[in-house]
C-alpha cells in the first residue's frame, strides 16, 4: 500500500484551529453548542476541538459521543463493527449540535447519526464538521465545515491520524 501525505501534523493543527474559530463564529451562545463525535476517530477529533474551543470561549464546551451504526441502511455492505457506547446530554433540545466526524465519504453515515440524534431530542440546530471531505457522496448532505477536501477514487480511503489513538498526527491517503 501507497501512504501520501495530505496535511503533516502542523498543518492538521493549523487545520484545527481554524475549525474551532468557524465554529465559534457559526454559534450564537458557545454556552449552547455540544460537540458530538462519531465513532472512531469523530469521538478524538472531537475532544481536540472542544479543547480548542474552551482555550477560545474561556469556558467548557459540552461534548458527547453517538454510534449510528444500528441506523445505518448500508450494515450488509460494510459489515458491522463492535458497538460504542452512545454519551450525551440527556436533552439536546434548544442546543446548537455539531456532529464530528473523520471523513464523509457516501455521506450514509451521517443520515444514521441524524436519525440517532433524534431519539435525544430536537436541537436548534444540527452542522456537520469533517476533517476530509473525499467526495463519492450517494445522499445529498454536505459538511457546513471541512478541513480539506481531498478527490479520491472509491478505492483508496483517507486516513486521519491522531496522537491519543495512533500515536502520530496527519492526513494520509492511502491507495491498495
Amino acid at each position: 500500500m501507497e501512504r501520501l501525505d495530505i496535511l503533516s501534523s502542523a498543518e492538521l493543527s493549523r487545520t484545527l484551529d481554524r475549525l474551532a474559530s468557524q465554529v465559534l463564529e457559526a454559534v450564537a451562545d458557545s454556552r449552547r453548542l455540544v460537540l458530538v463525535g462519531i465513532p472512531t476517530r469523530g469521538v478524538a477529533l472531537a475532544e481536540v476541538l472542544a479543547a480548542r474551543l474552551s482555550d477560545l470561549c474561556g469556558h467548557p464546551v459540552a461534548q458527547g459521543r453517538l454510534d449510528p451504526t444500528f441506523h445505518r441502511d448500508d450494515r450488509e455492505r460494510i459489515g458491522t463493527r463492535l458497538v460504542q457506547a452512545t454519551d450525551l446530554p440527556p436533552d439536546l433540545s434548544d442546543l446548537h449540535v455539531v456532529l464530528v466526524d473523520d471523513v464523509i465519504f457516501t455521506g450514509r453515515t451521517v443520515r444514521a447519526a441524524l436519525e440517532a440524534l433524534q431519539a435525544w431530542g430536537r436541537p436548534r440546530r444540527v452542522s456537520l464538521l469533517v476533517m476530509v471531505d473525499r467526495g463519492h457522496r450517494e445522499l445529498p448532505i454536505q459538511p457546513d465545515f471541512c478541513g480539506r477536501v481531498v478527490p479520491t477514487r472509491r478505492q483508496e480511503s483517507i486516513q486521519v491520524c491522531l496522537m491519543p489513538i495512533d500515536g502520530e498526527e496527519g492526513v494520509l491517503l492511502v491507495r491498495p
